[in-house]
């Protein structure tokens, strides 16, 4: 791993540590600690959302044409004006606002970071490092949230101007340590005379294999991610009884999964094809949709449900590790030289708004409508198997099992365009 790729993955690290640091005290902050009201908070959870759908398509453009480090920079110093504007803010309207900035800001750090990793790796090395990239994302997440449970007390505000202050202090932090990476030379595309400013998205949609990819990547993450703090959540409280305190147990189970997992199941995962690898992962959310049933439904003890319940949780960790190294790595390898920016600001779209639907659909139907919730759900990872199935056949083998080819570097920033065009045809 050389210099530039460790600053990368410290600048992952650090990010999703102020995700966690934050976000799950979000609500409490706005609806009780300003006195706002849940309405107010429900908002600022939606705007979150909806400033990421804002940004993400002109942020692919410019990581393309600028780079991703001068997006990534811009990205961070929005981020903490919105961080500490938020953390000095009383009124709904400053509230709303400042999550705008920090919901946008981190936003366009995810495709940014994962087209400098792109642009510092090989075919060869690509796998893993999008998989350390995820188990420190992970990783992250949990310190943040557990540290900053400890610095917030709903009684006195001026906790949660620290815990924003201190998170908008750490992206200026880490725009310093982003400042000392020396990213090699990658293919730029600054527009050719006479070609239309939407040609990158048009070159995006004909790409049919990526297009394949985009579908699967919604219904992967409206079928876990989405549902995780809402309509799985939901069910286990409302169906299966089960406890805030299992709650929590079953989500640390998940991460726990994660981090133990990711890079024993990283060796299974280089020898295999990822399109099968994904197919299993669907079956794999199946088995755990099936979990969830029986703890909801299946009429059995409290002790048992509740075991059934963060077993569910577990099982999703486990497809999640097998995911890592396998779907940004080859989002990257479907792009053509120079467009990786672009296609992960496509892939990011896909995510925010599957995790933008996902929980309005799944919170209703986890709270009332428990059997045809786990069905549907069950039926969604069935359908993840074969989405992933039909999208092995657009791969070329390279783009399917790059261990194949180990001698063979791609072109960074992607495969070869010829070998787009390979799969499309």
């Amino acid at each position: 791993m050389g210099a530039a790729m460790r600053r990368i993955h410290v600048g992952n690290a650090l990010s999703a540590f102020g995700l966690g640091f934050t976000i799950p005290y979000l609500y409490v902050y706005v609806a009780q600690v300003r006195g706002l009201g849940s309405m107010t908070a429900g908002l600022v959870l939606a705007v979150f959302a909806v400033a990421a759908l804002i940004v993400l398509p002109f942020a692919g453009r410019a990581i393309v044409r600028r780079g991703p480090l001068p997006v990534l920079m811009t990205a961070l110093v929005t981020a903490s004006l919105g961080a500490l504007s938020l953390g000095l803010s009383a009124h709904a309207p400053t509230v709303l606002s400042s999550a705008a900035l920090l919901g946008a800001g981190q936003a366009v750090m995810q495709p940014a970071l994962a087209t400098m990793i792109v642009e510092c790796s090989s075919a060869e090395t690509r796998s893993r490092a999008f998989a350390f990239q995820f188990f420190l994302q992970n990783l992250g997440l949990g310190v943040g949230g557990l540290i900053g449970g400890h610095l917030v007390d709903a009684s006195r505000p001026a906790t949660f101007t620290l815990l924003f202050a201190i998170e908008a202090a750490m992206f200026l932090v880490l725009v310093a340590v982003m400042a000392t990476v020396r990213m090699p030379r990658a293919p730029r595309v600054a527009g050719v005379p006479g070609e239309p400013a939407g040609s990158g998205w048009r070159q995006l949609l004909d790409n049919r294999a990526m297009v394949q990819l985009c579908v699967l990547g919604f219904v992967l993450f409206f079928a876990c991610y989405g549902q995780f703090e809402s309509g799985l959540a939901a069910y286990g409280v409302e169906a299966a009884g089960i406890s805030t305190s299992a709650l929590g147990t079953a989500l640390a189970a998940n991460t726990l999964v994660i981090v133990v997992a990711q890079f024993a199941v990283l060796k299974f995962v280089e020898r295999r094809k990822r399109s099968r690898v994904i197919a299993a992962v669907g079956l794999i959310w199946a088995v755990a949709w099936a979990v969830a049933g029986y703890a909801g439904l299946g009429g059995g003890s409290r002790t048992m449900a509740t075991a059934a319940f963060i077993s569910t949780y577990a099982l999703f960790g486990l497809g999640e590790a097998m995911l890592s190294p396998t779907v940004a790595p080859l989002v990257a390898d479907l792009a053509p030289a120079g467009l990786a920016g672009q296609y992960n600001s496509a892939f990011a779209l896909v995510k925010q708004l599957a995790l933008a639907i996902g929980p309005a659909v799944g919170g209703p139907m986890g709270a009332s409508l428990h059997a045809p919730y786990v069905v549907t759900f069950l039926l969604f990872s069935l359908g993840i198997t074969v989405l992933a199935v039909r999208l092995g056949r657009r791969l070329t083998e390279v783009q399917n099992q790059p261990s194949l080819v180990r001698s063979r570097v791609v072109t960074q920033g992607g495969a070869p365009a010829g070998r787009v065009v390979a799969a499309e045809a």
